[in-house]
């Protein structure tokens, strides 16, 4: 793949799997986004457990193929956790590894948790008559 190709799907990931990772903490919140994340929250989930059988732990197929593109960059070294990459790349700061699985797990959860609540709770509000 030449350079210019790279330095495109460079960008992709880096807005792509941000913006998921937002949308996965945060769109529950509303009505009309709250299937789709439940769905990229079980995908999110499945990833890391499912594939994660045979990868690790935590594996992320999103995480893998930017970091394949950015190795081609030249970029070597990474963390295995893209939001520590994420923070590294913003502040310059790499949280340790302990610090960040606690905290991108404990989220992931909690957002599982309320995107389920606000799901049950958006179903149930359907089938009241009023």
């Amino acid at each position: 793949m030449d350079e210019l190709l790279l330095r495109i799907a460079n960008s992709f990931f880096y807005v792509f799997h941000t913006v998921l990772i937002i949308f996965n903490l945060f769109g529950w919140i509303l009505k009309r986004t709250r299937k789709l994340n439940l769905i990229t929250l079980l995908l999110t989930f499945g990833s890391w457990v499912l594939l994660g059988i045979w990868k690790g732990w935590g594996y992320c197929f999103l995480t893998h193929w930017h970091y394949e593109i950015l190795g081609r960059l030249g970029e070597h070294n990474l963390p295995n956790s893209y939001i520590a990459f994420l923070v590294k790349k913003i502040t310059g700061w790499l949280p340790s590894a302990e610090l960040i699985n606690f905290y991108t797990l404990a989220l992931a959860i909690l957002a599982l948790l309320c995107s389920l609540w606000a799901n049950l709770k958006s179903g149930r509000r359907k089938r009241k008559p009023r």
